[in-house]
């Protein structure tokens, strides 16, 4: 009976867990595609900007204000797929990880000690068989 409740504990668990990171996926998702549609709009303001800064104001050639434009559209890619990339799980989801981890462990444990006890209980059903037998 403990085993099956542990075995149904580490299901919810598990199941929380799953929940909460797709939860936390969708939102992460739908967060970075607004975040996206404002950033193209943000670069297609800002290259027109920079370019006729560069181009009239500066005196700059075509090809080093394209260049210029294009470095920093590398270095703001970057800085944002780290960004991307260092986002883990939150607080429940590992909570929730430890929790099914331990009720696993502990369903393991008892079937390990319920099929040590199997033998030992055959063992004394077999003898008391045979004591009612004489």
């Amino acid at each position: 009976m403990r085993t099956l409740r542990l075995a149904r504990i580490a299901a919810e668990a598990e199941g929380l867990r799953l929940r909460r990171m797709a939860q936390r996926t969708v939102i992460r998702l739908a967060i970075a595609l607004v975040a996206l549609f404002f950033l193209f709009c943000a670069f297609a303001i800002f290259h027109v900007g920079v370019w006729f800064l560069l181009r009239n104001d500066l005196g700059w050639e075509t090809q080093t204000a394209g260049l210029s434009m294009a470095g920093f559209d590398f270095f703001i890619a970057l800085v944002l797929i780290l960004v991307a990339a260092l986002s883990g799980p939150g607080r429940v989801e590992r909570e929730a990880r430890d929790v099914r981890r331990q009720a696993w462990e502990s369903a393991s444990n008892s079937m390990r000690v319920s099929a040590m006890l199997l033998p030992v209980l055959r063992l004394v059903v077999t003898l008391m068989r045979r004591a009612r037998g004489k």
